[in-house]
């Protein structure tokens, strides 16, 4: 199956850097200091931002101080980080100006996984830090559409969460789902890969990108 478009558009926890015994470990600790059910909190987390995940879990806590103040666990442990299989020769085969990262966590916390996994800082990086609505608002994809310059329905977008898929749907884009956030089929995407390895991106004629899978390695 071959998408056409002009630009792809990352996710980063789940998709481009294996983050999760970090986030796994900053929650639980944090659930069991506040005396919520830690396996509650996980349930909340998966592509929303530390704040948000704060309010849904303790509404009458600071969410803006509470997450601030997760920022070190947020780092800790670089050693726990990996690369997602693919994620390094996927976006340095994209160029320069057709890619970008969306993500749920702050710019220091994103600036500092990508370093610590060798995954190129993308020419646009729209983080917490940069919207007032997070995923499934699709107010960070609309962002790096436009500061790409690339229609949205132009876009691809790479999630493994379905609250990022319906950020991207929302946005009028085409979703790529990634196996291990909960994704699935069944959330509008155009297929699911294990990985992205499974993926290949070629230019086109007229510059435009072309993202192409094999069927083989489709769900």
């Amino acid at each position: 199956m071959v998408l056409e478009c002009d630009a792809v558009l990352f996710d980063l926890d789940g998709v481009l850097v294996e983050s999760g015994p970090v986030i796994e470990r900053m929650w639980r600790g944090w659930a069991a200091r506040r005396g919520l059910d830690p396996d509650g909190v996980m349930a909340l987390t998966p592509g929303r931002r530390a704040p948000d995940v704060v309010r849904l879990a303790a509404p009458e806590l600071d969410a803006v101080k509470e997450a601030d103040d997760l920022e070190e666990y947020q780092v800790a442990d670089p050693h726990l980080l990996r690369e997602i299989a693919g994620a390094r020769a996927l976006t340095g085969a994209l160029p320069a100006g057709a890619w970008a990262v969306v993500t749920s966590g702050s710019r220091f916390v994103a600036t500092t996984r990508l370093r610590a996994v060798g995954v190129t800082e993308p020419p646009v990086l729209v983080t917490a830090d940069d919207v007032v609505y997070g995923k499934p608002d699709p107010e960070g994809y609309l962002s790096a559409a436009e500061a790409l310059g690339v229609p949205p329905g132009r876009c691809v977008v790479v999630e493994d969460a379905p609250s990022g898929a319906r950020a991207g749907l929302a946005a009028g884009m085409r979703v790529v789902g990634v196996e291990g956030g909960g994704i699935g089929d069944g959330d509008g995407v155009e297929f699911v890969v294990a990985d992205l390895t499974a993926l290949s991106v070629t230019t086109a004629s007229g510059g435009q990108t072309g993202l192409r899978i094999s069927r083989t390695a489709t769900r």
